[in-house]
């Protein structure tokens, strides 16, 4: 497979204005797709922003919503693979998932739903969604595609699952407060070391009720190189090209997935279960 352009479109979204954050993702789209572009990746709930509190219920969507209609158009018209972060409606009405969506120039191929919901500290994500409990990666004509969410990359099981099941590259979104900046920046290089894969954090910028996004999006080559980075508490648009050629060289340089042993897996699960 050719390589791909990977671009991170790290954005302030306007809280609770759908309209406004499609525009800004409109625009970084068309830049992106200037520079032959096959992937843009957005922040999570970049739909419309992080804290909504509440409001959450009347702006959730599900993926045959329209926003999710003029994102389609978005990415047919650029000829762009996108992600985003949006509040999911489930089937059920009032059932919300905090989500990462993968579209494609054709259609929506995908959501991931956010396995892990802080409820802590500043977070309270329990109260607004219900976790997600599917684990899956996504083939597509750029790459076989991971995603997990924030904190998510606290829990190294989801992605070396991703990893296993055939990802090529792990998206992660991300609403991370400066607080947490050397959290995000260790977990990243671990997660992309010890499965030896590509890894593309976005994260937000911007100021909500409080809470100051860092921004500082980044890709991670197998070896854990930093390939790009973007700037930090401002809006930007980087780019990075993505060689999968590269994942059998740095699996046989760092073994570690020849090396697994699944038996612990199972240890682990009987004293979690104890706990």
């Amino acid at each position: 497979m050719r390589p791909i352009l990977v671009a991170l479109g790290q954005f302030e979204p306007r809280v609770c204005d759908k309209e406004y954050n499609i525009k800004r993702m409109e625009e970084q789209a068309a830049h992106a797709a200037k520079s032959e572009c096959d992937l843009i990746i957005f922040p999570e709930m970049s739909l419309t922003g992080y804290v909504c509190r509440d409001l959450i219920y009347k702006l959730s969507e599900p993926l045959g919503g329209p926003s999710i209609d003029k994102l389609e158009r978005i990415a047919k018209e650029h000829n762009l693979h996108i992600v985003l972060g949006m509040p999911e409606e489930s089937g059920a009405r009032g059932i919300i998932h905090n989500s990462s969506v993968l579209l494609s120039p054709t259609g929506v191929l995908g959501a991931y739903r956010k396995m892990y919901l802080p409820t802590h500290s500043v977070f309270e994500e329990k109260r607004y969604f219900r976790p997600g409990y599917e684990i899956q990666t996504f083939d597509t004509a750029i790459g076989n595609i991971g995603m997990l969410i924030c904190y998510d990359l606290f829990f190294p099981e989801i992605a070396r699952l991703l990893t296993v099941a055939g990802a090529q590259i792990i998206v992660c979104i991300s609403a991370s407060p400066s607080g947490r900046r050397d959290y995000f920046e260790t977990l990243t290089k671990a997660r992309a070391i010890e499965n030896s894969t590509f890894l593309a954090y976005v994260n937000l910028v911007g100021v909500e009720d409080g809470l100051q996004f860092w921004g500082g999006s980044h890709v991670l080559s197998p070896e854990g190189s930093l390939l790009i980075k973007g700037k930090y508490d401002e809006e930007d648009l980087v780019f990075a090209r993505i060689d999968y050629e590269d994942l059998p060289r740095a699996r046989t340089f760092l073994p570690t997935l020849k090396d697994l042993r699944p038996e612990l897996f199972e240890s682990l699960r009987e004293k979690v279960s104890k706990l």
